[in-house]
């Protein structure tokens, strides 16, 4: 009796001790989550009249940073110029993703760019294909969009130069140069064609096609995005979507149609999401009964590590 009281207060000692010396380590409640755990960083790159973060506070990709890196992924918020050319664009996100390579010893990164980050994401990997291991586009506008088209012609680059201006000084943008007139050229149809004749990768071969390529120059292709401007009537900003639709003549969402986001492997350009559910704004104000848009990067991010990158 005597042994088997012994027996069971060492062994309950033992218990003890193991759960107070190393609690986070116990199997049964402290599986590490690395659902998004990729074997490259991932980079996220906003649109037209984006940002990293407004006033310190508000994330373009709303949710999204935080919920990647919980489950194990290292992401990586440049900014570059609320308003300009696609190549201007390009330029300065390939110097801070060279920078952030140097600095942390990364072989290569994801690209994830949204709206105007389409095009972006594409040029880098145009002129830089040896840094990138994927490159997805969300509501990307990579043929274009009739909303550029309708404001191309000069009516508002001095209020959008002061505007994007802004944008640039309340989210720490360090005075990136502004040029509304070469940001809209490069959205409209003109522009975006003249762009994909020398940036072709992943493009299908046709408007609407679906047969892009889904691996050229060793990086892979994807993209996503909505076909609905108005989602969630508490939001504020469905009223302007809404109000953008008769400009549009196929299914849109609200800012760009959903054939011209087509790249690569395309997941899907038929959620019920609009230009800005994409990003998870504004702060989360999705419609009811939707895909969560974090999910999407979320799977995203989980695909591709799923193919060892």
């Amino acid at each position: 009796m005597k042994s088997a009281k012994t027996k069971a207060v060492v062994t309950a000692g033992v218990l003890a001790a193991a759960l107070t010396a190393q609690p986070a380590s116990a199997w049964w409640f402290s599986k590490q989550d690395t659902y998004t755990q990729t074997e490259h960083p991932i980079v996220l790159v906003h649109g037209l009249s984006g940002f990293n973060k407004l006033f310190g506070l508000v994330s373009y990709f709303n949710g999204v940073p935080d919920e990647l890196a919980e489950s194990g992924a290292e992401v990586f918020v440049p900014q570059v110029s609320a308003a300009n050319s696609t190549e201007i664009r390009g330029e300065q996100l390939l110097a801070q993703i060279e920078e952030y390579m140097a600095v942390t010893g990364a072989e290569k990164v994801h690209l994830i760019g949204h709206s105007h980050g389409g095009p972006t994401i594409r040029y880098v990997a145009g002129v830089r294909p040896d840094l990138v291991a994927s490159v997805s586009s969300v509501g990307g506008v990579n043929w274009g969009t009739p909303l550029a088209d309708t404001l191309n012609n000069g009516s508002l680059d001095g209020l959008g130069d002061w505007f994007f201006g802004l944008i640039d000084t309340f989210s720490g943008g360090g005075g990136l140069p502004q040029d509304t007139a070469a940001a809209i050229q490069s959205l409209s149809t003109e522009g975006s064609i003249a762009f994909n004749a020398d940036f072709p990768a992943g493009l299908p071969s046709s408007y609407c096609g679906n047969d892009g390529a889904q691996v050229a120059n060793g990086i892979r292709y994807y993209s996503w995005g909505g076909n609905k401007a108005v989602t969630n009537v508490l939001d504020p900003s469905d009223l302007l979507l809404g109000a953008l639709t008769p400009i549009f003549d196929e299914p849109s969402d609200g800012m760009v149609p959903s054939c011209s986001m087509k790249l690569g492997k395309v997941l899907g350009v038929d959620y019920r999401h609009n230009h800005l559910d994409e990003v998870n704004q504004v702060l989360g104000l999705v419609g009811p009964f939707v895909t969560d848009p974090v999910q999407l990067y979320r799977q995203q991010a989980n695909r591709l590590k799923n193919l060892g990158l």
